[in-house]
């Protein structure tokens, strides 16, 4: 199908796009890399008579480390992220997951606000976000604010991104020395979105795990962190015996998803192998 008219509107800074947004109120929808809003527009599921395009605003796409937090800007591609120099030790789950979404165009063109924003319970970020206690940091009519991970994912595809506000970037708290992250999927092979993904990040000192988090996506209709598997390796030797015992209590009492790609039983046996996969590498 064909998308109905709209009227084109290019931003050149967050100030402006928030002006935009306000200006056209429900019928305004924000364009960044455009892999999650185009097809809805192709499809007429959404249908606004204002499409304001941010993908030029270059403060949106910074990748820094300052005050003991990695910053990643809204409009940075997934490639980018994948890419980055700046990552710090302890975060390599977001180089990681950046290399494994979609394909070359959408790593190009895909953005990590958009995904957020858009919130499909399927996308890599909102879990590897909540794995690291990330902060979604937005601008509205009334200013800025952050928010935690934690608090952003609602339910399915909903947020807490208030009226007329946008994403302008995450921060990531830099882990302490000895950390290791990594994020495990397992794909559906033609959109490459996540079945079910795990991330997880831990500290390793003498044989022992703690600061264990562990988040999901792809399970349930909201990305989740699962305090059952942390719980269990938090303070425990990281060796196979005890990865297996705190895996096997992955998405248990959670709400699983059941599409025509992977039924309810068989998401919840994925969860629990991928977060075995998961801390398997973190303790290796």
């Amino acid at each position: 199908m064909i998308p109905s008219s709209f009227e084109y509107h290019k931003a050149n800074s967050v100030e402006e796009a928030v002006q935009l947004l306000s200006n056209g109120g429900d019928d305004a929808k924000i364009l960044a890399g455009g892999h999650s809003l185009i097809p809805t527009l192709k499809l007429r599921l959404n249908d606004p008579d204002h499409l304001i395009d941010i993908s030029k605003i270059d403060a949106l796409k910074g990748i820094s480390v300052s005050d003991g937090h990695l910053h990643i800007g809204a409009g940075c591609t997934h490639n980018q992220i994948a890419t980055s120099d700046a990552i710090p030790a302890g975060l390599e789950m977001f180089s990681q997951a950046g290399h494994m979404i979609g394909d070359p165009q959408v790593r190009n063109r895909g953005t990590i606000g958009g995904s957020i924003a858009h919130a499909d319970p399927a996308a890599d970020w909102p879990g590897i976000l909540l794995a690291s206690n990330a902060s979604i940091n937005m601008a509205g009519p009334n200013g800025e604010r952050s928010v935690p991970a934690s608090d952003f994912f609602i339910a399915l595809f909903t947020t807490a991104l208030g009226e007329n506000e946008i994403i302008t970037s995450v921060s990531i708290p830099v882990p302490p020395a000895g950390t290791k992250s990594t994020y495990q999927k397992f794909v559906q092979p033609a959109s490459r979105f996540a079945l079910v993904g795990c991330a997880a990040m831990a500290s390793i000192a003498d044989g022992k795990c703690s600061n264990v988090q562990v988040a999901f996506n792809g399970v349930s209709a909201a990305p989740f962190r699962d305090a059952g598997v942390e719980s269990a390796l938090n303070g425990a030797d990281c060796n196979a015996e005890n990865v297996a015992s705190a895996s096997s209590n992955a998405a248990n009492g959670k709400t699983v998803m059941q599409s025509h790609f992977a039924s309810e039983k068989y998401r919840s046996h994925l969860a629990k192998v991928y977060a075995k996969k998961a801390l398997s590498a973190i303790c290796s």
